[in-house]
């Protein structure tokens, strides 16, 4: 980093997927997170997507009994709710089990992963800092996937989560494909990530629209000057983040 980076001048150490995710639907969002270093609390709708994950990645690891997978996804969820006074947390809870299910029998297929849940780092010369990510599986012939969890199955794979594993594929060395494994308590899909370049170029866009807007001011408050909030969106759902919005913009 140089002495008039903007990143460094407001503490971020490097972009990622999520990241541009967040700046690309809610810039307010991103100003309150990343800038301010506030924002609302993960849910447990998060949380169970962790939770799926890590009970996954036993069965597909040591090819132990379904039911062994759902107690090690109950045990991570509520280790990670431990404190949460989520009113969604039982609802959540009580689906985990199918998740398991459905994606174990989506996954396994595809053999033993070689390797699950590894930091991945990527360059961009225009942008002065990397993107991080950690990608859930690597397959045999060297196949990224990615796993995502949601009560309704999406009929293709949505622009966000075709940008976030088209970085995978770009900094895993030798990926020779990259997919994205869609997961409910009652079906599963899987798809293919087409046009790898033009997502890496994609999010180059974003990141380095990310770097112009931090060169506007060293000051986080005149950076938060320049949005506007939507409070009704996803983003601003928690009383934290609805008070914090209240306080910084006054809506």
């Amino acid at each position: 980093m140089t002495a008039n980076d903007p990143f460094a001048a407001h503490g971020i150490e490097h972009l990622s997927p999520s990241t541009c995710n967040l700046f690309e639907a809610s810039p307010a969002a991103f100003v309150l997170n990343k800038v301010l270093k506030r924002g609302g609390k993960v849910g447990a709708a998060a949380y169970r997507g962790t939770a799926v994950e890590k009970g996954i990645e036993h069965g597909l690891l040591t090819g132990a009994p379904v039911k062994d997978c759902i107690d090690v996804a109950k045990k991570e969820f509520w280790s990670l709710n431990a404190l949460s006074s989520d009113p969604r947390r039982d609802k959540e809870e009580g689906s985990i089990a199918d998740f398991v299910t459905v994606g174990l029998a989506e996954l396994l297929p595809y053999g033993k992963p070689s390797s699950t849940q590894i930091k991945i780092e990527h360059s961009f010369d225009e942008i002065a800092v990397p993107f991080v990510g950690f990608y859930d599986f690597l397959f045999k012939d060297k196949i990224v996937v990615d796993l995502k969890t949601a009560h309704a199955l999406p009929s293709k794979i949505s622009a966000k989560h075709a940008r976030q594993v088209s970085l995978y594929v770009a900094a895993v060395d030798g990926a020779t494909e990259g997919r994205v494994t869609y997961v409910t308590p009652k079906k599963s899909a899987t798809y293919a990530v087409d046009s790898v370049d033009e997502h890496l170029k994609a999010l180059k866009r974003i990141g380095m629209t990310i770097q112009r807007f931090l060169s506007l001011s060293t000051d986080p408050q005149e950076l938060a000057s320049y949005v506007v909030p939507d409070t009704s969106s996803f983003y601003f759902n928690d009383d934290e983040a609805r008070q914090a919005a209240f306080e910084i913009w006054g809506v």
